[in-house]
């Protein structure tokens, strides 16, 4: 199944976090917080000012992303968990 997302709108993959803290100490599942690091999948058009001009996104497919705790509404495509939020949820793309 293929999936766009409308308007301003990004979905973003999780980048799984680390298993094991600097010092080797494993951190167990229970204890582990939610990755506020992903990867973008896929982008919508665009968002439309008070013209009707569209504005294209900053972030596009592919790019590496830090976004905030609570951001975005999850969802699960084909058994996938992704994460749809606002290109404004995004708080920077991250470069090597």
């Amino acid at each position: 199944m293929k999936f766009r997302p409308l308007h301003d709108r990004v979905v973003v993959k999780r980048v799984e976090s680390e298993q094991k803290t600097a010092g080797g100490i494993i951190i167990p599942d229970t204890a582990k917080e939610k990755p506020q690091e992903g990867e973008v999948v896929a982008v919508g058009s665009g968002a439309r000012d008070e013209s009707g001009k569209l504005i294209a996104l900053d972030v596009k497919a592919g790019d590496r992303v830090l976004f905030g705790k609570w951001s975005g509404t999850e969802v699960k495509i084909d058994g996938v968990e992704y994460l749809i939020m606002k290109e404004s949820d995004i708080m920077g793309v991250m470069s090597a």
